[in-house]
């Protein structure tokens, strides 16, 4: 941190101390997609501190947060997802083995049988917030 890139040394300081911290909990941090989570809440949380500062007219605050969520971005765009056209073949595929299973499709079956052990996506490095968006979009069709 020789370049004293101040917005970046703070947010890898958060980053540092949140990871740390969950480490103690009963839900540490241990993928990517974990992560990506944290990056993704800091992100928000630092957007939100952004607009209460420019309500406030605090614009050095503004500036600052604003540098954050850059720094914050940055990192999450670095983290590889799959393609939603991948997530998307494999919700079709896990609907039409429910639908033959059982007759009938319901968004619980299909998503513990997208995300449970063995399943599809079963520690692939996918949104679970898309995988149900598009598991309730696939069984909106007829």
């Amino acid at each position: 941190m020789k370049a004293k890139d101040t917005n970046r040394l703070s947010v890898l300081r958060g980053l540092l101390a949140e990871v740390t911290n969950q480490a103690k909990t009963s839900s540490p941090v241990k993928t990517d997609m974990q992560m990506l989570s944290l990056l993704r809440k800091r992100t928000a949380s630092a957007k939100a501190a952004s607009d209460e500062f420019k309500a406030a007219g605090r614009q050095d605050l503004v500036d600052k947060e604003d540098g954050q969520v850059q720094v914050l971005e940055e990192y999450a765009g670095g983290v590889e997802t799959m393609s939603l056209d991948d997530v998307r073949e494999a919700v079709v595929e896990t609907v039409d083995e429910v639908k033959q299973e059982s007759g009938k499709a319901n968004m619980g079956d299909v998503l513990k049988k997208l995300l449970g052990p063995g399943g599809n996506l079963d520690g692939k490095p996918v949104e679970k917030k898309d995988v149900a968006a598009i598991v309730k979009e696939v069984l909106a069709k007829p």
